[in-house]
């Protein structure tokens, strides 16, 4: 298979209604009929381990949605690359799905993906360790331990940051839960000891932020938990946002109707300081609000790698400008730093669908210049995005981007855009299929 005919399938299909034939984000085959193997690229087979000499080095950072895929895609696709991937952590845990653990319909543990087939089956190299520094002219990468990497080209995938809250010295005590681990447990822990007739408070930052996890979906999935769980709580949202910002047509009848009898949306409401001692959110221009729970999600950034490397300089500096077809860095000096997922500033979703992507466009053009060739000047890529509106039920949003050479940025294809009309159990059950496939295409 063509890695630019992979590329336009991405996962191969997910299915978004009964009827629908959708490819990721636009055209395709039902993924109900698919299995995790079928979605992988025939070509995605046992590789021999990381070759003596190999035709160029990558050292990866950040073992995310990502930095997996691009190291999985690298080794099948790169000829002999040789590829490090550096992650503090020895698995990953993934933010998709992970506020169905805060409704006890999922454990964190069930979220848990090993490294260890990106080593064995597809020959990465892995270091467990922190990235102290990096040098975007040497391209090389100082690692916690004192070691020192060099190579060819760095691939950065740190995902996200989070801007200081006044007043909140212990997150514990206002919990954002927007990267899957300690904090969703304290969160799913203080809504299960919350009493009846209590009050949640679910903030959400202005755009861009990362989702999955959705701020919306959150919102939906805990009021319909509330019901039934909670007799007499209410949920309130408070949006930084002027109004609804992504699938209107499906979460403002959720709030307004379904879940109208325990969910307030407020828009346009920015967070100035809290007081976590009384559980007290203060808005900005005056006004505050007292909950048993407070689910605060701050406004998100780069990692932290981006901003000391001096990679941020677009979208007022908070995330990494690149060139799409090749997702290297457009500081000067620092094309041989490509930056991908959640960091990059692009116009395409912040979402682990799109990061798995990005990754494959990245990989792809390596490969490519490894081999003395030029990027795919054509590059596409799919986005599809399942939302939990109830604990039984759910909705659909799918697009595609195709690379603009006017603009130099990816541009959605208008006639791509589909979203489901309301919510339903087969698209839950549609989600789980496209999250296994994912996954798997990823990790395994």
């Amino acid at each position: 298979m063509e890695r630019r005919h992979f590329l336009g399938l991405g996962l191969g299909a997910t299915v978004m209604g009964p009827s629908a034939l959708l490819s990721g984000c636009g055209g395709g085959e039902d993924p109900a009929s698919l299995s995790a193997q079928d979605l992988a690229a025939p070509e995605a087979q046992a590789l021999a381990v990381t070759p003596t000499r190999p035709k160029a080095r990558v050292i990866v950072i950040g073992g995310g949605m990502a930095g997996a895929t691009f190291a999985k895609y690298m080794r099948l696709w790169g000829d002999s690359v040789e590829v490090t991937l550096v992650e503090r952590a020895s698995s990953y845990t993934s933010n998709i799905m992970s506020s169905m653990v805060l409704t006890g319909q999922r454990t964190l543990a069930s979220l848990n993906y090993s490294y260890a087939t990106l080593r064995s089956k597809y020959g990465v190299i892995t270091v467990v360790d922190e990235v102290r520094a990096i040098d975007p002219v040497a391209v090389k990468v100082t690692l916690a331990s004192g070691k020192v990497l060099t190579a060819d080209r760095i691939v950065l995938a740190p995902g996200i940051d989070f801007d200081p809250v006044v007043g909140l010295t212990d997150a514990s005590l206002m919990p954002h839960a927007w990267k899957a681990g300690t904090q969703t447990t304290q969160l799913a822990a203080q809504l299960a000891a919350m009493p009846a007739g209590g009050t949640v408070v679910l903030t959400i930052p202005k755009a861009p932020y990362r989702c999955p996890p959705g701020p919306y979906e959150r919102a939906c999935l805990l009021a319909d938990w509330l019901k039934a769980k909670k007799p007499r709580s209410r949920i309130i949202v408070l949006d930084a946002n002027p109004d609804i910002v992504v699938e209107k047509e499906n979460f403002a009848p959720a709030f307004q109707g379904l879940h109208a009898s325990v969910l307030e949306y407020r828009s346009g409401v920015t967070i100035d300081h809290v007081d976590t001692a009384t559980k007290t959110l203060h808005f900005a221009g005056g006004g505050s609000l007292r909950a048993n729970v407070v689910n605060l999600i701050p406004g998100q950034r780069a990692g932290a790698l981006v901003q000391t490397a001096g990679l941020a300089n677009a979208t007022g500096g908070r995330f990494a400008g690149v060139d799409v077809l090749d997702y290297s860095s457009t500081v000067a000096g620092a094309s041989k730093i490509h930056i991908l997922g959640d960091a990059s500033a692009t116009t395409q979703p912040k979402a682990g669908h799109i990061a798995n992507q990005e990754a494959k466009v990245c990989a792809d053009a390596l490969a490519r210049i490894f081999a003395g060739g030029r990027p795919d000047p054509e590059p596409v890529t799919t986005s599809s995005c399942f939302s939990t509106i109830t604990m039984k039920q759910a909705s659909w949003l799918h697009a595609m981007f195709q690379y603009d050479p006017a603009g130099a940025a990816m541009k959605l294809v208008p006639e791509s855009f589909g979203a489901s009309a309301g919510w339903s159990s087969d698209n839950l059950e549609a989600m789980n299929t496209w999250f296994t496939s994912l996954m798997s295409d990823t990790f395994a």
